[in-house]
């Protein structure tokens, strides 16, 4: 088998990276680094010429989800042509829909990392990087009233409850409760 070209290693790395921001949303950076690769469509050994550690990967995919998530909410400005109101309510309708709720491995990083970031060393990156996250989340969500941090610690806490009691009523009326209490000032 031949060397392949430094365009394919980027692809491949890319694709990796790409594979583990969504795999380690949806089951948590204890992915096997196996499993990552298989469903990556590469082999286990390919890892270890793109990472120096299972480590360094969990630092790079949580900084690609964490530039999603921006990325989302800078285009939801762009969209109300930076009517910051607007893009906040559509932003917080979507975070608390069934469908965001059932997609964890495209929804929000800070919702789905959080467990895993908070048994991470205090030196590693992904805690910098997801601590960054958060607080630029929040500035997005600020109002002329609060800093953001309320309607961030609303949103978490909803639709982390709402994905641990899915499959109950209780799932859907704490998303609409939250819904409720972040929107009826407006």
């Amino acid at each position: 088998m031949g060397r392949v070209s430094q365009a394919q290693a980027e692809e491949n790395r890319r694709r990796v990276v790409d594979t583990a921001s969504r795999l380690f949303r949806e089951q948590g950076t204890q992915v096997s680094v196996a499993d990552l690769m298989k469903a990556a469509g590469l082999t286990h050994g390919a890892f270890y010429k793109q990472f120096a550690s299972k480590e360094a990967l969990v630092d790079e995919a949580t900084a690609h989800a964490i530039d999603e998530l921006t990325q989302r909410y800078a285009a939801g400005l762009e969209q109300f042509d930076g009517r910051r109101d607007d893009a906040q309510r559509t932003l917080i309708d979507t975070y608390l829909s069934v469908e965001h709720r059932d997609n964890m491995a495209d929804g929000c990083p800070v919702a789905a990392l959080a467990t895993d970031i908070a048994r991470t060393p205090d030196d590693q990156e992904a805690r910098r990087v997801y601590a960054d996250g958060v607080a630029d989340f929040a500035g997005f969500l600020a109002d002329d009233d609060q800093d953001g941090l309320a309607r961030l610690s609303t949103l978490f806490g909803a639709l982390v409850l709402s994905r641990a009691t899915k499959g109950s009523p209780l799932s859907e009326r704490i998303l609409a409760a939250a819904r409720v209490a972040l929107t009826e000032a407006d």
